[in-house]
């Protein structure tokens, strides 16, 4: 009988509104149980100084122009995390998966930021840390992203869901892993496909009070500019970046949309993502075999109905789109239970990415570990 642990996964994605924590049992190969999921939103100046950075980083030498700035974020993060660990009141042995903030992301030039000190968060809790978990990959040759696939394979084997099946997370970014067999991780298929809701947000963001669009009510409102539309597809299809498989925010911007009202800017940006994952989707389905009916989503996104109505009208073949939530799994915390067991599967230096998954040449282990 294998061993289980108990895991705590904190994440932060690219929307960087604050941590996703769950605390899970696993076993690191087949089996999972979620214990506890909570959000813990990030006060504002950590807010604020995270999407100010990330509007000045845009290359790798970036990192050292804004030293500075970024260690005093990192150690903020780290402090905040600490903070989220010691509201779980863990036991001794549960082990922390530490995914931190990412702040910049370019496997081409071999470099992957995510903002978090797994020391510093070790001494700080006195718990056994797992953290870094791209650098592996991206050393050989991966983009160190997606690196979820592995969890979404377990949560398909675990749910009895019918295989094969497509996951679509949309976070800021927007990502696929395609599930084949039960057990065959290196049959996974899985990439980035696009924006999810990083220009949405960032329209939202510079144009009005809030953080993002609610339900996708403010797209409901607003009217697509067709001729501003029909220039970013045109911009999007010739970009130079065409053949990259992982993606940043920093890969997509606004600018486009510069002179439009808060509604019809949302409605127009809404439009154009969900044409590029649309488009993706279908073309990732026709590559294949295998016949794929249903799409599971999971990440922030799928609650924008307007994005997802807009999305679907965008596939000509007739696919079955379901909420996580519909199986009774919180679509919400996915890829912080997904780093917790990604902890596991590192101290028992199982692989946790795969050429079909990221582009590396072999199977890799990733993560740093801190024991405590």
């Amino acid at each position: 009988m294998q061993k289980k642990w108990n895991c705590l996964g904190l994440m932060s994605g690219t929307s960087g509104d604050g941590v996703d924590a769950s605390l899970i049992s696993t076993n690191g190969t087949n089996e999972y149980e979620s214990i506890r999921d909570k959000y813990f939103e990030y006060d504002i100046d950590i807010y604020k100084d995270i999407h100010n950075l990330k509007e000045k980083i845009h290359k790798i030498e970036h990192l050292k122009t804004f030293n500075k700035e970024l260690n005093n974020l990192e150690r903020k993060i780290t402090i905040f995390h600490a903070k989220v660990v010691k509201n779980f009141n863990l036991t001794k042995d549960t082990i922390i998966g530490f995914h931190g903030q990412t702040i910049y992301h370019n496997p081409n030039e071999k470099t992957s930021k995510q903002l978090g000190n797994g020391k510093l968060l070790n001494q700080l809790t006195n718990k056994n840390v797992v953290f870094n978990f791209r650098e592996n990959d991206i050393l050989n040759g991966g983009q160190g992203a997606p690196l979820t696939p592995v969890f979404h394979q377990l949560i398909a084997f675990q749910n009895k869901i019918n295989l094969p099946v497509c996951f679509l997370n949309i976070g800021g970014i927007s990502n696929i892993t395609i599930v084949k067999t039960k057990n065959d991780m290196s049959k996974l298929v899985s990439k980035d496909i696009g924006p999810g809701n990083c220009l949405i947000d960032s329209w939202v963001r510079n144009n009005s009070k809030n953080k993002f669009d609610l339900d996708g009510k403010l797209a409901s409102i607003g009217t697509k500019n067709e001729i501003i539309f029909e220039q970013a597809q045109e911009l999007y299809m010739n970009r130079k970046n065409k053949n990259k498989l992982s993606f940043d925010t920093n890969d997509f911007d606004i600018s486009f949309v510069r002179g439009l009202n808060l509604e019809d800017g949302v409605a127009t940006l809404t439009d154009f993502t969900a044409n590029i994952i649309g488009e993706e989707l279908q073309l990732s389905f026709k590559n294949l075999k295998e016949n794929i009916k249903d799409v599971l989503l999971c990440g922030g996104g799928r609650k924008n109905k307007i994005l997802i109505k807009k999305i679907k009208e965008n596939l000509t073949s007739n696919i079955n789109f379901k909420n996580l939530d519909d199986f009774e799994i919180n679509g919400d915390f996915v890829e912080s239970q997904a780093f917790a067991f990604l902890a596991i599967r590192s101290i028992l230096k199982l692989p946790i990415s795969f050429p079909n998954t990221t582009g590396c040449k072999k199977p890799c282990v990733g993560g740093d570990f801190i024991k405590s």
